[in-house]
Formats: C-alpha cells, sequence, structure tokens
C-alpha cells in the first residue's frame, strides 16, 4: 500500500480523531504530533460522550503548546447505543475550561468528509477513540474510504486471550463498518501497547517542557491517581509512531480484520492474511518506542 509508505519532503497533513480527556494517552497522542515537525495538523474532531467538553480541552492544549487549529465536536453516542464510559475527571484540571471557544460550522464526520474530498490521497487519520466518527463519515460519504490517504487505528487485540479492546468494545457496529469499508488501515492492538510504559523518569523529562510540559504532567499524575499505579500505556502515542517512524515496529502483510459487531464477544477482533486493505502492527522495542515519544512530547513543550 503506498498510500502508507509514500515519503516526501512536504509536511505530512493530519486530522486525528480523538476521545481527548479521559485516557491521558490522547492527550500525549496529541502532543506527539505538535512534537513532529514532519507533520501539519490540519485539525481534530472529538468523539465519544461530551465531546464539546473534549473539543474545549484538545483547544486548551493546542493553546498551551502554541498552537492553533480547528476542533470540532462529534459524535456524543455509539452507533450501537451503548452506554458511554466516563471517567470522571475529564477537563477537571481547568477551571475556566468553558471559556475556550467552540468552532462553528460543520459536524465532525462532515469535517472529515470535506477535508479528504479537497485532497484525495492527501490527508492521513489518526483515529485513537472508538470509531464512531470515522464510521458516520464511510456511511456519509461512498468516497470517503478512497479519499483518505491512510487511517492508522488504535484499538483491538489481535493474539492472547482478555476482553475486547475498549475502544472496539465502546462501539463494536462503528468499528465493523469502518474495517469494512476498504479504507487503508494500520490497526495497533493492545498486544502492542501494553508492552510499552511511560514511568515517573518519563514524566520527570515532559514535566520541564515548559507549560505544556506541566499540563501533561498534571493529566498523567491525574491518570495515575485514578488507577492507583505510578505508570501508564501510551497506546495512542504509539499509534501516532506508526504512522510517523514505521521503521521502529514490525507489520503483517496486509489482509483483512474482522470485528464482531454485536453479541457476548461485540468488539472482539481478528485478522485474516490475504486480500484487503488492512495491516496490524505486531511488534516493536519498547523502550525506544518510550522514548521517541517523550521526545516529541518535550519538543512540543519548548
Amino acid at each position: 500500500m503506498t498510500s502508507s509508505t509514500a515519503s516526501s519532503t512536504a509536511p505530512r497533513r493530519v486530522v486525528l480523531d480523538t476521545d481527548l480527556g479521559s485516557d491521558v494517552d490522547d492527550v500525549l497522542a496529541l502532543a506527539v504530533l505538535l512534537g513532529s515537525p514532519e507533520v501539519d495538523l490540519l485539525g481534530c474532531t472529538t468523539v465519544y460522550g461530551d465531546t464539546a467538553l473534549r473539543a474545549r480541552l484538545t483547544k486548551r492544549f493546542l493553546r498551551l503548546a502554541g498552537r492553533e487549529a480547528p476542533v470540532v465536536p462529534g459524535e456524543r453516542e455509539t452507533l450501537t447505543g451503548r452506554k458511554v464510559w466516563w471517567a470522571g475527571h475529564e477537563g477537571a484540571l481547568f477551571a475556566d475550561l468553558d471559556t475556550e471557544p467552540l468552532d462553528d460550522g460543520a459536524d465532525a464526520p462532515a469535517y472529515l468528509t470535506a477535508q479528504v474530498a479537497a485532497a484525495p490521497g492527501e490527508i492521513d487519520v489518526v483515529a485513537i477513540g472508538p470509531l464512531t466518527n470515522i464510521a458516520r463519515a464511510v456511511q456519509a460519504d461512498p468516497g470517503f474510504a478512497g479519499n483518505v490517504r491512510h487511517l492508522w487505528i488504535m484499538g483491538g487485540r489481535f493474539g492472547g486471550a482478555g476482553d475486547p479492546e475498549h475502544n472496539f468494545r465502546s462501539d463494536p457496529e462503528a468499528a465493523a463498518i469502518v474495517f469494512g469499508s476498504g479504507a487503508p488501515i494500520t490497526v495497533t492492538g493492545l498486544e502492542v501497547t501494553t508492552t510499552v510504559r511511560l514511568d515517573a523518569a518519563d514524566v520527570g523529562r515532559i514535566s520541564a517542557a515548559g507549560a505544556l510540559g506541566a499540563a501533561l504532567e498534571a493529566e498523567i499524575r491525574q491518570w495515575w491517581r485514578f488507577w492507583n499505579t505510578e505508570w501508564n500505556t501510551p497506546h495512542d502515542p504509539i499509534t501516532v509512531l506508526t504512522m510517523l517512524v514505521p521503521e521502529m515496529f514490525a507489520f503483517t502483510a496486509y489482509g483483512s480484520v474482522g470485528v464482531t459487531p454485536d453479541g457476548p464477544d461485540a468488539g472482539a477482533s481478528a485478522f485474516t492474511a490475504g486480500e484487503g486493505a488492512t495491516r496490524v502492527t505486531t511488534g516493536a522495542g519498547p523502550r525506544e518506542v518510550a522514548e521517541e515519544i517523550v521526545r516529541r512530547i518535550v519538543t512540543a513543550g519548548s
């Protein structure tokens, strides 16, 4: 799939679709993008639950990094009607978050379809939350799957036992639609992301990176308190790195991914080699990946 590997001196044009505000890994993924000079972040869309709050929080972190970009609130409810999981601390560290203005205009699926239609084959979409916005875009525009350069998705479990991964389990119908769309996709699941940890030493380096770094440290420590840990798994930043530095990772050949849309195994995922437009991330060097995440976040705050 040349769409995922073509190199160019021009910045990579990216839209981020995120449920930023719950797990701290979403805002860390945003910071990785902001610390990557090879990326032109065109805008962000938010998904899952209070998407207006998520959009305001995204705006705040963009501003802390000295950046501006459209942030478009998206789908609040899942296609399946499943109850939204809400941690309760989303936006809690900013008392004045309601002063962040929301972008008027198109909803998130309309924004996504318009962006990729305006530049077919040129825009990557990084999707690190439940796939409701992306599924709605597929449903709204039959050309979306062919117009997007590549979808980089965090989600799924492709090896070993365990419950379905959160993003797929939250809206399994949406995930099934996206993986059935024919769009070129790289998906990174739990068997890779859970090998990587950010610890206190990493957070110490992040915290020294200006106003952005200090705010990120507070978000990280809030997440640690929520789970009573002193480390976290950077699922979403890892997914961003599969796009930016694919040489750090191993992947399957292209094939297809099926997602169970309903029933007791809803959200379960499986890869089948052969015909298809999807590949699965299969491995990485955990410490090297963590170091690259921290390096780019520090760059964003410096």
